[in-house]
């Protein structure tokens, strides 16, 4: 995926009600210092938001210790804060992503970037037209093998999700990362009937359909922990839930 070297910072981040929490936790200069990293480190990953060494490989609270140049104790603190906040989800895999990525992403950056590989396709096909002395015909030919094959992306794309996945999908209240989610979905499939997982689902988003989107669980998260067997009452909390949140009053 193409680098993106910018991000976006709110002049007003710091009259945010959570900015204001932490500014009045311990260490709470060295925490906003590994806050901004973390932006900064999911706009070089690039990838939605999400934080890790590479596809396979989750950044370790030692590893992000290293490369911020923290104290590990305080990182650990940092990273259980943000957690706590919702600014930041781990999951059970243990990878890092940003909620409401979209506030920081540099679409800008993306803009540029698009347009730069617009601008060197177009140069590289008007050199190809001057080497072989044919203005329209290849131009034509290579314009439409490329829609062609753009169309067959498309179509095997739409192909990999099952309609059992698109019943989910279609309900589910928060709609990030669908690929991820099509993963953990066969998983879910493979211990659990359709029926379960569409009914507890349903359940959940009648839950939370008033709530903020930061606050509502990935839907990888939500078919990882089974979230789908948990009982929900209508407008309540999960039965047997033992969550408990020191600040959960103030959001």
């Amino acid at each position: 995926m193409s680098e993106v070297k910018w991000i976006k910072l709110s002049t007003q981040m710091f009259e945010d009600e959570k900015i204001r929490l932490i500014e009045h936790m311990p260490e709470a200069d060295t925490i906003l210092i590994i806050w901004v990293k973390l932006l900064a480190q999911a706009g070089k990953t690039n990838a939605s938001g999400f934080i890790y060494l590479n596809e396979n490989i989750p950044f370790s609270d030692e590893m992000i210790a290293t490369i911020f140049n923290r104290p590990i104790a305080t990182v650990r603190l940092a990273l259980r804060t943000f957690e706590q906040f919702g600014m930041i989800e781990i999951l059970d895999n243990d990878f890092i992503a940003i909620s409401n990525w979209e506030k920081h992403q540099n679409v800008d950056g993306l803009t540029k970037i698009r347009e730069d590989t617009r601008k060197r396709v177009q140069r590289y096909r008007e050199r190809q037209k001057s080497l072989t002395g044919n203005v329209t015909g290849n131009d034509d030919e290579t314009q439409s093998n490329a829609q062609e094959e753009e169309k067959n992306k498309n179509k095997k794309e739409e192909n990999i999700y099952s309609n059992e996945f698109e019943q989910f999908w279609s309900i589910y209240p928060r709609k990030v990362d669908k690929k991820k989610a099509l993963k953990s979905f066969k998983t879910a499939m493979k211990n659990h009937s359709l029926e379960t997982i569409l009914d507890g689902t349903a359940k959940y988003a009648k839950q939370v359909e008033k709530t903020d989107k930061q606050y509502i669980k990935h839907p990888t998260t939500f078919l990882n922990n089974d979230s789908f067997i948990d009982g929900y009452e209508e407008g309540g909390q999960a039965f047997g839930s033992n969550e408990t949140d020191q600040y959960s009053n103030l959001f």
